[in-house]
């Protein structure tokens, strides 16, 4: 077993599991009934909440809270201040907690900087969100999405580059970094 870093300033509530090679920095609290993998980097100021799971290798950057019922997949890359919700029409004087939708962030994915995700969603396997964009709708595999509310503005590889296809239509691309070959057709792209 691998020893895992948490740092004294940090909290982590009995019940947490955190897996190998885990990093927690400063004044980051985990709640008791959360899950993060192995070899993730959660930086200072995160927020896990309950019913929160978290995959390997994630890196989530300083100042992100992870409300309930949110689900992170393996090799997501969070970026600072990114926000989620989980509750669609809150209220100071109404209780919803048993309306939390649930989030999913799919692997691979970057949520940029400042990036607002609404819950009850999904976004696809190595999506890419711009920073300061506003997730209100599913996101589709490889999609850029970009802006308020974000809308797609075309695809990015696994390897972190623009693809040069358009959004709609047919079309193949050959990733000169990594030879992977992305296959768009009907308005989605494949990874081959």
């Amino acid at each position: 077993m691998i020893r895992t870093n948490i740092h004294e300033t940090a909290i982590v509530d009995d019940g947490a599991t955190i897996g190998d090679s885990t990093t927690i920095w400063h004044w980051t609290h985990v709640s008791s009934s959360s899950r993060i993998g192995s070899k993730c980097i959660l930086g200072q100021n995160v927020f896990v909440d309950n019913n929160v799971i978290i995959g390997n290798n994630v890196r989530i950057q300083n100042n992100v809270s992870i409300y309930n019922s949110v689900t992170i997949d393996d090799n997501v890359f969070c970026g600072p201040s990114v926000v989620f919700t989980n509750v669609i029409n809150p209220r100071a004087e109404v209780s919803r907690k048993s309306e939390f939708r649930p989030t999913f962030v799919g692997e691979g994915s970057t949520l940029g900087a400042n990036s607002t995700i609404i819950c009850g969603i999904s976004l696809g396997k190595y999506s890419f969100i711009g920073a300061g964009s506003v997730l209100t709708r599913n996101v589709k595999d490889f999609a850029l999405m970009t802006g308020v509310p974000a809308t797609q503005q075309g695809w990015y590889s696994r390897y972190g580059e623009k693809i040069p296809l358009p959004i709609s239509g047919n079309g193949q691309w050959i990733c000169s970094h990594t030879k992977d070959r992305y296959v768009l057709s009907n308005d989605s792209i494949i990874l081959i």
